[in-house]
């Protein structure tokens, strides 16, 4: 029988939940260690620094609960703190800029894509500089006509609008993606954005798909949203196909047993408040979030 790997996952709250729910539904021999940093949410308004030091401890107790690959299942963290904690830990590491930049590509049709995001996220232009590289390695739109206009040089196909969106976290972690008040914020980001005339939307945030309804209400069927949680679990199967490979051919050792003797999928832990965590996590995952475990770092 097949041994299920171990993913450690981590986001400032429950935003990583969208990417933990993608994984959960596509990959079945896996199981996963979920923390979120729930005591320091929001993420977007915090420094380089800070976000390098809460990734260590986070990616250490990770590692500590028997994780074989780490998902950084936040974009701000991903865009600023993960090239450090690659160069620091000793295990693969999946962040969300690179795959949502690959798959805006890959589904733009005009090649005007747009951005949604934390301040520091926009801030750090990891996505523009995700789509360029991502044209530079040789991917390319599905739509035939914008693949080859862009080819011949006669179409750009480039991030043309980042739009920061401070205060959406704070509104998803109090539970009101769905209410009055984020409809009204919500109009208020967008119009930049269709303005610029964006025929794709990156959800920059992993808390942003709690708005996906609000969102698509807003933008109209024209516009494409893109969740960068799809390319990371494609990504993840690639990962852990090597992972095999690597362990049948005795190049890594097997994954440890230690956290696999009872049955389960995900264990949860936060920083802050279990109960709200719950509360929230509940409207998202089909499956209940049972115990919740609060665990305080860098004490």
């Amino acid at each position: 029988m097949k041994k299920q790997r171990i993913i450690g996952m981590f986001d400032s709250g429950v935003g990583g939940l969208t990417v933990m729910k993608e994984i959960l539904e596509r990959l079945f021999d896996v199981r996963i260690v979920y923390f979120g940093d729930t005591a320091r949410v929001p993420y977007g308004n915090r420094s380089r620094e800070e976000l390098i030091r809460f990734g260590e401890e986070i990616v250490t107790f990770l590692i500590g609960q028997g994780a074989e690959v780490i998902v950084v299942a936040c974009n701000t963290s991903s865009a600023t703190a993960l090239p450090v904690l690659r160069d620091r830990f000793d295990v693969p590491m999946i962040g969300m800029v690179e795959p949502g930049a690959r798959l805006s590509v890959e589904k733009t049709i005009a090649g005007r894509i747009g951005l949604i995001a934390t301040e520091t996220t926009v801030r750090s232009k990891a996505y523009s500089s995700a789509v360029s590289r991502a044209l530079a390695k040789g991917c390319l739109p599905e739509d035939s006509a914008l693949r080859e206009a862009w080819q011949h040089g006669e179409q750009p196909i480039t991030l043309i609008k980042a739009q920061g969106c401070p205060l959406f976290v704070p509104l998803i972690e109090a539970g009101l993606a769905n209410s009055a008040e984020a409809r009204g914020i919500a109009r208020t980001y967008l119009n930049p954005l269709r303005a610029a005339g964006v025929d794709t939307l990156i959800l920059g945030c992993t808390h942003y798909p709690f708005l996906e309804p609000v969102l698509r209400e807003i933008l109209g069927e024209d516009v494409l949203i893109v969740d960068p949680a799809l390319a990371v679990v494609k990504e993840l199967e690639g990962l852990l196909k090597h992972l095999d490979e690597w362990e049948r051919s005795g190049l890594i050792g097997s994954p440890s047993s230690a956290l696999t003797k009872k049955p389960w999928r995900a264990r949860y832990y936060v920083s802050g408040d279990p109960e709200l965590f719950k509360q929230v996590g509940n409207t998202l995952l089909q499956e209940p979030i049972g115990h919740v475990e609060q665990i305080i770092l860098g004490e």
